[in-house]
C-alpha cells in the first residue's frame, strides 16, 4: 500500500513543521505526566506527620517489578483506589506476603470504603482500613498500632480486635480549612481535589457511595492553592480531578471572577454539559485559563439519559458541544454504549450524532459493570440486568436493550465509522504519549484536522483491503497535512522533539 502510495519508507516518525526556523517532530514525546492524586495526597500527610516511609509503585507489582524495601517495615499502607475487585486485591496483599511475611496491611481508597468488611474478611494481615478522609485518621493509626494511641480512638477506622471487628465513628474533614496537600519538589502537572463526594445520583457510578458527604473548597481556597503550586514546584498545568469541577453555579461564578487576572498556572477539569450553557460562561472558562475540559455526554438519547439519572438532556449536550467547537478551548466527549435498557436503536440516536454532528476529540466506551454497589443494580428486575460476574469490568453481561458482544460490535462499528465519514471527530486513544496539542500555536480546529490525517494513514491498512484505495488514502492525507505546513522530514534530518 505504502509503495502504491509512492511512499514506500513512510515513518509517521518523520512528519515534521517548521517553526522559528527550527524542525519540529509533530509526534513529539508527552514532557511530563500527571501524578495520581492518591499518591500526591498520601506522600503529603505522611511527610506532613513526620512518619518515615518508602514507596512502592503498585505498577511495579502488577508487572512483578517490584522489590521489597532494605529497611525494617512495621505496616504496609496499600491504596486500594485502582483496585475493582477482590482477586486483584489478593494479588497485593500476597505480594506483602511473599515479600514482607508477617507484616501489618492498613488499607485504605475507593474499593476498601465500599468493601471494607469483605477485605478484612478474605485477608487477615489487613489489620486495618481508614475509610473516608484520611488526614486526621492514618496519621493517628500509624501512631496507635506504634502503641501511641489507641485505635479506638481513631475517627474513620475499621479495626481488628482479636477476634471482632470494630467499625468507628465518621468524621468529616473540613477540606477548605485543612491545608491542600503539599506537592514535593517540582512538578510540572500537578493533580487537584476540589471536592469530596458528590452531589449527583448517576446509576453507573459507585462514587457517592464511598464517599457520602458533598464537600467542597472554596474559589479562593482554588485559587490560592494553584498559585503556591505555580510557585513552589514550578507547576504550569494543574488537573483538576474532580468529577464535576465546574459546580456548585455559585463557586464557578466566583472562579470566572477571580481567576482571569490572577496568574494561575493553565488548568484541566471535568464539567457536565448543562454547566456550559452559554457563550459567556465559555469565555469565562477560557479567560481562567482553562485549557480543556472533558464532559460526559454518555448519550444522545434522552430515554438513555433518564435511565442513567444523568440530569442533562440531549439539547444541552448539543449546546455545550456547540460553544465548545467555537471556542478554541480543548475538549473530550465521554459517551457509552449498551448501559442497562439502551437498545441498538436507542443508541442510534449517538452514532447518528457522533457520525454528522461532533467535533472535537471523543471516546465511546462499553458499558461495564464494575461492582454490585452500583445503583444501576436498583433497576435489575425492570431492566433484566444480568453479568456473570458483577466485579469483574471484562465480564459478559446482558440486559433487556443487548448484551455485551453486541455492545462490542456497536462501539467498533461506530469508531470505524466515524473514522471514515466525520472529518471533524477524532478518537482520543493514541495521543496521550504526545505534546498536546501536537502543533501548539495554531488554533483548535487546525490540530483535530492533523490529528484526523495521522488518524486515517495510520488505520488505512485496517480500512481498506483494496490496496490502491488504502494508497489513494495515504497519498490525500499526506497531501492535506502540506496544507497545515506538515511534510515529511527526509530520511536522516534531525528534527526537535522537545515540547514546543
Amino acid at each position: 500500500m505504502l509503495r502504491r502510495a509512492g511512499t514506500p519508507d513512510l515513518d509517521l516518525g518523520r512528519l515534521a513543521f517548521t517553526q522559528h526556523s527550527r524542525d519540529y517532530a509533530l509526534l513529539r514525546p508527552r514532557s511530563a505526566t500527571t501524578p495520581h492524586l492518591t499518591t500526591v495526597t498520601l506522600l503529603s500527610i505522611l511527610e506532613s506527620s513526620g512518619h518515615s516511609f518508602e514507596r512502592i509503585d503498585l505498577a511495579d507489582v502488577w508487572e512483578g517489578r517490584a522489590k521489597a524495601p532494605e529497611a525494617d517495615v512495621d505496616v504496609v499502607l496499600l491504596s486500594t483506589t485502582y483496585i475493582w475487585n477482590g482477586p486483584i486485591l489478593g494479588s497485593a496483599v500476597r505480594w506483602v506476603r511473599e515479600n514482607l511475611p508477617g507484616t501489618r496491611i492498613v488499607a485504605g481508597g475507593q474499593f476498601t470504603n465500599l468493601k471494607f468488611m469483605q477485605a478484612m474478611r478474605d485477608f487477615p494481615e489487613i489489620v486495618a482500613v481508614v475509610r473516608g478522609d484520611g488526614e486526621v485518621a492514618l496519621p493517628k493509626t500509624l501512631d496507635a498500632l506504634a502503641g501511641r494511641g489507641e485505635l479506638g480512638a481513631v475517627p474513620n477506622l475499621v479495626w481488628r480486635d482479636e477476634d471482632n471487628i470494630r467499625i468507628n465513628p465518621t468524621e468529616y474533614v473540613d477540606i477548605d480549612d485543612f491545608p491542600s496537600p503539599r506537592v514535593l519538589g517540582k512538578q510540572q502537572i500537578v493533580p487537584y481535589e476540589s471536592m469530596r463526594g458528590c452531589p449527583f445520583d448517576c446509576k453507573f457510578c459507585s462514587f457517592p457511595a464511598a464517599s457520602p458527604k458533598w464537600r467542597f473548597k472554596s474559589a479562593e481556597k482554588i485559587r490560592d492553592d494553584w498559585l503556591a503550586y505555580a510557585a513552589q514546584n514550578d507547576a504550569d498545568v494543574i488537573s483538576a480531578m474532580d468529577s464535576t469541577f465546574t459546580i456548585p453555579p455559585t463557586r464557578l461564578r466566583r472562579l470566572l471572577e477571580i481567576l482571569p487576572d490572577s496568574g494561575v498556572p493553565r488548568w484541566e477539569g471535568f464539567s457536565r454539559a448543562n454547566t456550559l450553557n452559554s457563550a459567556e460562561v465559555v469565555a469565562g472558562l477560557k479567560a481562567s485559563h482553562c485549557y480543556q475540559l472533558h464532559i460526559g455526554f454518555e448519550s444522545m438519547n434522552d430515554g438513555t439519559l433518564k435511565r442513567m439519572s444523568k440530569r442533562v438532556s440531549v439539547k444541552q449536550n448539543r449546546r455545550a458541544v456547540e460553544l465548545l467547537s467555537q471556542s478554541g478551548l480543548s475538549y473530550y466527549g465521554l459517551f457509552i454504549v449498551g448501559y442497562p435498557g439502551e437498545d441498538p436503536g436507542m443508541f442510534q440516536d449517538t452514532q447518528d450524532y457522533l457520525l454528522q454532528e461532533y467535533s472535537g476529540h471523543y471516546a465511546l466506551s462499553k458499558f461495564s459493570i464494575t461492582d454490585e454497589t452500583m445503583p444501576l443494580w436498583q433497576d435489575r428486575e425492570e431492566l433484566q440486568i444480568v453479568a456473570d460476574d458483577p466485579t469483574d469490568p471484562a465480564s459478559p453481561w446482558s440486559h433487556i436493550g443487548m448484551n455485551s458482544a453486541q455492545a462490542a460490535q456497536l462501539q467498533k462499528e461506530t469508531l470505524d465509522k466515524v473514522r471514515l465519514t466525520n472529518d471533524k471527530a477524532v478518537l482520543s486513544l493514541w495521543q496521550h504519549d504526545y505534546q498536546h496539542w501536537l502543533m501548539p500555536r495554531h488554533e483548535h480546529s487546525t490540530n483535530i484536522a492533523v490529528e484526523k490525517c495521522l488518524e486515517r494513514m495510520g488505520m488505512a491498512p485496517v480500512d481498506y483491503s483494496d490496496l490502491d484505495e488504502g494508497a489513494s488514502v495515504v497519498r490525500d492525507n499526506l497531501h492535506r497535512l502540506k496544507d497545515f505546513g506538515v511534510e515529511l522530514a527526509p530520511v536522516g534530518r534531525q528534527l526537535m522533539r522537545e515540547p514546543v
